[in-house]
């Protein structure tokens, strides 16, 4: 059986027993007053293993597809391939950044992300970007973490470290 998880205009919740021990073991969705709240990629994540079934607040399944179209599909792409390597995403809006990475087998809330990742398919980075983005990732001791997914949704990643000058 899978987890039920609802949809209420632009969020994603889930009430259930099994949700929390999901969000416990595997740091899917954010437990918060006896919920678990989720975002879009999670939820997209777990409809596409078979882990959940999403449904609208008149109890009306929404399949993966029609959820997928709300969705920036390079965003869930670099999302995918990293939740499979077994990294954990979390929002990183408040880094400026599109997710907070944590590498395998780290917990947010007890651990540190490693990485600030900026998802720039599609859009040009000028330097002056690129410097502001390796100098947020410096300045709360994280490393900067660049995907860029091609044509066909494979994803390369480029890794920058600041490196102070002599």
């Amino acid at each position: 059986m899978s987890l039920e998880i609802y949809k209420a205009g632009n969020s994603f919740f889930s009430n259930r027993q099994e949700a929390i021990a999901l969000a416990s073991k595997s740091s899917l969705g954010e437990v918060k007053t006896g919920k678990v709240l989720y975002s879009i990629y999670e939820v997209l994540y777990l409809l596409e293993n078979k882990k959940a079934m999403l449904l609208s607040s008149k109890k009306e399944e929404i399949k993966f597809n029609e959820l997928a179209k709300k969705a920036n599909s390079d965003t869930y792409a670099v999302f995918k391939d990293l939740r499979n390597k077994g990294n954990v995403l979390k929002e990183g809006l408040k880094f400026g950044a599109d997710f907070r990475v944590y590498e395998k087998g780290d917990k947010p809330g007890k651990a540190h992300a490693k990485y600030l990742l900026y998802i720039i398919s599609g859009k040009k980075m000028n330097v002056l970007d690129f410097a502001a983005k390796a100098r947020i990732a410096h300045s709360t001791n994280k490393l900067l973490l660049l995907a860029i997914v091609d044509s066909e949704g494979d994803v390369s990643y480029y890794e920058a470290r600041w490196k102070a000058g002599n």
